[in-house]
């Protein structure tokens, strides 16, 4: 009770003390006249600070410090060169803001503000929504070079007014933005633009600036990019989107797919703002880049509302000097990201595309994109899908037959199987091992089934990450989907539905019907041969629930996937259904397999190494157990 009475106390003496102090502040507190006096004597104070200051501060300026329009007046020359120094001459040049220039598979746009491309638009693609594909536009990159001068002023490049100019190299278009510290000192980004090439031959370079530039402080290159949204679902396409970058002789990294995330890496080969079928990417043609900070920001938290852009990249780092002046030869790629065009650069480009890693992503190289490639060269690209899931479940039939063997053999084994549990159920161990016996003269291992079971997992995770990643379905229609690369909506709900969305997708629903036939057939057949064991979960019991949560996981999981690979999924199961009758009704002749069984039982069977180990541990936890019962 006294505790609580010293908190109340505490709070009112507190409120009065503020109440005090408040009527103090007021009391005490300038006449107009006073504060009024009082401004005018700080800020005659600041100007002579600012008078007194020391010439070697330095002085950082922003672009709301500059004219946007050429200054000739005398008078406004001196106080532009007493605010930024010798670039005040790229002041006095006339030049026009935009800069416009096409090629067979671009439309650029550079701005005189800063230089750099103010504008990409890839001419042979729109979007889902038919409008044409802008990698930049609206203010939605950034690219600045920081460095300092020799009279202790820092400096940003995106603030300063360039030189455009626009000649011809040969066939090759040149397109140079020059920041002119005097006709011929000057920093120069150089564009050299190839007939029917998404590359851009990039180059940063000075000429006549080592003494302008302050070389103890190095030039920092800071590129940002938003990535601008092109697929109906910006959630599915943002799944895709991701800062990507070789480094150390061929080794390949990402940044966190669906979370911010920032790194900083020592040597850089290239780095590529990928935005799922599209890719910005920046390569160093020379020596690699140093001490480069990546960052990505997840900007979709909401997918009702933020529908413009994806993600928002970063990448920061030095430029080094050389004797004074820099120098940089540079590429920078606007393009689809697709495996063909990419790799024609041999510089690994290809690997910024999410193909799987390991074995998975080998199989997809080695295997399905030659393999698509070839059949979508004569074939509609849905038909080439079929025609691509019919070879590879051949491929993989013989895997089904092992499987249905195995269970055939289980099913015609049960009786026996049951028999012995029966017989010996006060001793487990002396069953397992007569179960293990019996399994083994008849060849009839539980493992042989699960094990081509296995085999096919590398070849399934494959496909799921090629059909999502293949710029070849992209914008490609097959029956009612209007494009393979993106779900194929039948019908739009009035309202979402969390993890389903709001529309509802025909391929993922037949996929989910064919999955369930597929499963009721085979894990009936599994659940009939499963043995059930004492202590151990009910098997037939988790099978059954599998066949209808797989379907279910299915509807609700690919409703937003790319059709192409729910059409993969449903073709592969109804050919999965046709081989498995085909394989039970006219190959497995369960007669001939139990005349076979009853013929391996007579030979006698040798235990390998792993089934003496596997018998031996079994009999040491049973005579453990044993002596266990003794000493109670």
């Amino acid at each position: 009770m006294e505790e609580k009475k010293f908190d109340i106390n505490s709070i009112i003496g507190f409120v009065l003390i503020f109440g005090i102090l408040i009527f103090m502040m007021y009391q005490n507190s300038p006449t107009p006249e006073e504060v009024e006096a009082k401004k005018k004597a700080e800020q005659e104070q600041v100007e002579a600070e600012k008078k007194e200051s020391k010439q070697n501060e330095a002085v950082v300026t922003t672009s709301k410090d500059y004219p946007n329009v050429k200054v000739t007046d005398s008078s406004e020359q001196v106080a532009l060169k007493n605010k930024v120094g010798a670039i005040s001459y790229a002041y006095t040049l006339e030049g026009e803001d935009i800069t416009t220039v096409e090629t067979d598979v671009f439309e650029l746009k550079f701005n005189r503000k800063g230089g750099h491309l103010a504008q990409v638009k890839l001419k042979n693609f729109v979007d889902y929504d038919s409008v044409p594909i802008y990698l930049v536009k609206d203010n939605n990159s950034a690219f600045n070079l920081t460095f300092s001068t020799s009279d202790s002023r820092t400096q940003n490049t995106q603030d300063h007014p360039f030189q455009p100019s626009v000649t011809k190299s040969g066939e090759n278009t040149v397109v140079s933005m020059k920041l002119k510290f005097s006709e011929s000192e000057y920093l120069e980004y150089r564009y050299e633009l190839k007939p029917n090439d998404y590359m851009i031959d990039f180059s940063i370079k000075s000429q006549g600036l080592s003494g302008v530039f302050n070389t103890s402080q190095p030039i920092a290159l800071d590129w940002k990019q938003k990535q601008i949204r092109h697929s109906k679902s910006i959630s599915y396409e943002n799944r895709y989107t991701r800062l990507t970058y070789m480094h150390d002789d061929g080794k390949v990294d990402k940044l966190s797919q669906m979370s911010d995330d920032d790194e900083t890496v020592e040597d850089v080969e290239w780095l590529s703002y990928r935005q799922h079928f599209f890719s910005t990417i920046l390569v160093s043609n020379e020596s690699t880049l140093k001490n480069v900070a990546l960052t990505s920001k997840d900007l979709v938290e909401d997918e009702e509302v933020d529908t413009l852009f994806t993600k928002l990249y970063t990448s920061k780092f030095p430029l080094a000097y050389n004797g004074g002046e820099i120098n940089k030869s540079l590429g920078l790629y606007y393009g689809p990201t697709d495996a063909k065009t990419l790799k024609s650069y041999d510089k690994g480009l290809e690997e910024s595309i999410p193909f799987g890693w390991g074995i998975f992503g080998w199989i997809n190289k080695a295997l399905f994109i030659p393999l698509f490639g070839f059949l979508s060269g004569f074939l509609p690209y849905g038909i080439a899908i079929i025609v691509m899931t019919i070879l590879v479940k051949i491929m993989l039939s013989f895997v089904q037959y092992k499987q249905f063997l195995s269970q055939a053999k289980m099913k015609i084994l049960k009786p026996e199987l049951e028999a012995i549990r029966a017989k010996y159920k006060d001793n487990k161990l002396k069953a397992q091992q007569e179960t293990m016996a019996l399994q083994n003269k008849a060849g009839a291992s539980p493992l042989s089934g699960c094990l081509p079971g296995l085999m096919q997992i590398p070849v399934f995770y494959a496909l799921f990450m090629f059909f999502p990643t293949a710029f070849e379905l992209r914008q490609k229609s097959f029956l009612w989907a209007d494009d393979l690369s993106s779900y194929d909506s039948i019908a739009e709900l009035p309202f979402p539905i969390p993890f389903y969305g709001d529309h509802v997708a025909l391929f993922p629903i037949l996929a989910a019907v064919a999955i369930f036939f597929y499963m009721k057939m085979t894990t009936g057949q599994q659940v009939a041969t499963q043995p059930t064991q004492e202590g151990m979960p009910d098997m037939g019991k988790m099978m059954k629930y599998m066949i209808y949560f797989s379907p279910l996981l299915m509807l609700v999981f690919f409703n937003n996937y790319a059709s192409g690979l729910s059409l993969y999924y449903f073709i592969s199961n109804l050919i999965s259904i046709g081989i498995m009758l085909v394989i039970k009704n006219y190959i497995i002749d369960e007669d001939k397999v139990l005349a076979k069984i009853e013929v391996s039982k007579t030979k006698p069977k040798k235990q390998n190494k792993f089934q003496k180990k596997m018998a031996e541990m079994m009999e040491q936890a049973e005579q453990q157990k044993q002596a266990q019962k003794r000493k109670k």
